[in-house]
């Protein structure tokens, strides 16, 4: 009876210590702009039962290679005029720099008193265009612009609504800022059309 506890002791340490295995998620897939706003949306109106959507701006990640249409990170902004304050969200399909964190974050809270400047808030019913197809309708107006340039620069995109256009707009440029883009076309975000370029 001893030999047997002997060997099934031996047995037992003889045996490799088994490692914990990580598990290494998977970076999320780039998403389009209408799909990061409605995955931000629940919580913007948990936060806030009158929370209006104001802005949704498109973050290029340089681990995540971008496509039509898609980004790797989104940040959108929502107000709320009962609690006088603007709250951001970002979604994000990989941990990076900038308070970039997978999946939804939210970020602080600022005063809001109304809109200042030229941005408003808009509808959220006014959304019935993404990204992808704002995308195919602005390259079809960059002809001239792709000719000029060896290389294209990055895509960003940014919703907003200004007194510029009746309806709530895509901003696509071709550059990272809305300051330093290279080339930007505007694209109704609830008809699809064009609206400008420049």
């Amino acid at each position: 009876m001893c030999w047997l506890a002997a060997v099934l002791l031996l047995g037992a340490c003889s045996e490799p210590a088994k490692k914990a295995e990580k598990k290494i998620e998977p970076p999320l897939e780039p998403i389009t702009g209408r799909a990061a706003f409605f995955k931000v949306y629940p919580a913007a109106r948990a936060w806030a039962a009158d929370a209006q959507p104001m802005q949704v701006v498109s973050i290029l990640l340089p681990e995540v290679k971008a496509e039509a249409g898609k980004a790797g990170a989104w940040q959108v902004q929502f107000v709320s005029a009962s609690k006088g304050k603007s709250r951001s969200w970002t979604w994000s399909s990989i941990e990076s720099a900038g308070n970039l964190h997978k999946g939804l974050f939210a970020l602080g809270e600022e005063s809001w008193s109304g809109p200042r400047g030229q941005s408003r808030p808009f509808l959220m019913q006014a959304l019935k265009v993404d990204t992808d197809a704002a995308y195919e309708e602005a390259v079809k107006h960059a002809e001239t612009f792709f000719k000029k340039v060896k290389e294209r620069p990055p895509v960003n995109f940014m919703l907003e609504s200004t007194p510029r256009f009746p309806d709530v707009y895509w901003r696509v440029m071709w550059g990272e800022t809305v300051g330093t883009a290279d080339f930007t076309v505007f694209i109704d975000a609830s008809s699809g059309g064009f609206l400008e370029r420049n």
